[in-house]
């Protein structure tokens, strides 16, 4: 069975919410029978709930890496709270009274066990490699022209609005301008969609006239970039029905493209046996796309690779969808998919365990950091100059040292080379004001995660720190 830790009870709640009423059942001694089984495989028992009968609830970790949980209750909420309630329990060191495998649940893990053997089965050829999953070639036509029109009119769009100039977008013509974007729901590209409603909102925002303006324009830039590439792609596509999904690039995901881990395991996207430690995190509304992000910085601790993982949950469902929060234990997954993309690529996993991590992991962790500035500067100019990139890369830095300048803070290297840091609007939360509070040993020879932006309107590369790594520990400031 795994540790049973509050963290990792907390790592599996849909959000605070959840985690405040597990824990108040406990706290309520709302757990009449608490059982498990000799081989602590499963933890089972009774929750006191509103109607006569108690809710059964179990925690079953036949395998690890992949616990299932069970409850009888209506909850649409998963892992509801008397699922949470059960492990903060076992977690507080509650007595739990060693009782036979319950029959109903052994029925259960023999079920499953047949259904991954046939998996299994299924999955490998004669030959031992695994088959390509089937494509329905008329319905995968259907879907490119469909998107080839959603660029059409995206394109449509854009050339109304460039004529009538971004200045003479007022209120009344925004509206107009969203509802056609609606039109867009029905091409199969959410991507062009979110990003067009990002235009808009660009032109909507209170920001003064010259940053909203020179905002508007580099959104406009990017999605004509974007309509460019996709066409070319698509009719390729369309004229070639054996040509393959593009993986060399974030292309497919920009159009709107949802990955699923099969497919990315067949383009070859998947690695094996990777152990991940996040270093800065954070939560954000994306109102473009009607949703909440929830997006964490990590680094693979075998060859220092930064990645980005990203939770999307629609506005009116998010309270049925897990509310992701920050990690401050060692990721451990058999398969790490990744995404296409150019810099800082989008990962994912399906199973996991976790370990407490060491003085050794951060000593990892610094090993990795870029040393040179001129060097790190030159990589991030060249990644914002492709439109298809994330528009606010990061980058783990060595410092010599951080302090104040006549300007503000910088970071400094080994040879002098200085590093302004400043606030990232895209960001929304500064991070500097902390810096005063933190002991001058830990702004000394330290890593720093640092996300960038192209400020069109200065013309300077700004640069903020999201977190410090010291000999033996990380300072979050932003978590």
């Amino acid at each position: 069975m795994v540790a049973l830790t509050e963290a990792y009870i907390d790592s599996i709640a849909l959000n605070a919410a959840s985690i405040k009423n597990g824990k108040d059942l406990v706290r309520k001694n709302s757990f009449p029978i608490l059982n498990r089984t000799e081989d602590d495989t499963l933890l089972f028992g009774e929750c006191k709930g509103s109607g006569k009968e108690p809710y059964r609830c179990s925690a079953d970790f036949m395998h690890p890496e992949q616990p299932v949980y069970r409850c009888s209750c209506p909850s649409r909420q998963f892992p509801c709270k008397h699922i949470l309630g059960l492990l903060y329990a076992a977690a507080a060191g509650q007595t739990f009274s060693v009782a036979e495998l319950p029959s109903d649940i052994a029925e259960k893990r023999e079920k499953a066990e047949k259904r991954e053997e046939k998996k299994k089965e299924a999955a490998v050829t004669g030959d031992g490699a695994s088959p390509k999953r089937k494509v329905n070639k008329s319905a995968l036509a259907k879907k490119l022209a469909a998107q080839l029109e959603g660029i059409e009119l995206t394109e449509k769009l854009l050339k109304q609005l460039a004529t009538s100039g971004l200045v003479a977008a007022d209120a009344r013509a925004l509206r107009q301008y969203e509802e056609q974007a609606k039109q867009l729901g029905n091409y199969f590209v959410p991507g062009l969609q979110a990003s067009f409603r990002e235009l808009i909102d660009c032109l909507r925002s209170e920001k003064s006239a010259s940053s909203g303006y020179v905002e508007a324009a580099e959104q406009l830039t990017s999605l004509h970039s974007l309509l460019k590439r996709g066409r070319d792609y698509l009719t390729a596509r369309i004229a070639d029905p054996e040509m393959a999904i593009s993986t060399d690039s974030a292309l497919e995901e920009k159009l709107g493209h949802a990955w699923q881990f099969a497919e990315l395991r067949e383009a070859g996207q998947v690695r094996e046996q990777v152990e991940l430690i996040q270093l800065s995190f954070r939560s954000y509304s994306d109102q473009a796309r009607g949703e909440y992000v929830d997006e964490g910085y990590w680094m693979q601790l075998h060859d220092g690779q930064l990645v980005a993982t990203r939770t999307y949950r629609p506005f009116r469902a998010a309270k049925f969808i897990k509310e992701e929060d920050s990690y401050f234990h060692i990721v451990q997954t058999k398969e790490l998919a990744v995404y296409p993309g150019e810099w800082n690529r989008r990962a994912r996993w399906e199973e996991m365990t976790l370990r407490e991590t060491s003085a050794a992991d951060w000593q990892a962790v610094r090993q990795h950091a870029v040393k040179s500035y001129p060097d790190a500067l030159k990589t991030i100019k060249n990644v914002l100059k492709n439109p298809l990139s994330d528009k606010n890369p990061f980058m783990l830095l060595h410092a010599a040292r951080i302090g104040q300048t006549e300007d503000g803070y910088a970071m400094e290297d080994e040879q002098g080379k200085r590093i302004a840091l400043g606030h990232i609007e895209a960001i929304g939360q500064p991070t500097l004001s902390f810096l005063p509070f933190i002991q001058e040993g830990s702004l000394t020879d330290c890593a720093v995660l640092v996300m960038f932006e192209d400020r069109l309107d200065t013309g300077r590369l700004q640069a903020q720190p999201l977190a410090l790594i010291a000999e033996d520990e990380a300072i979050r400031l932003l978590y």
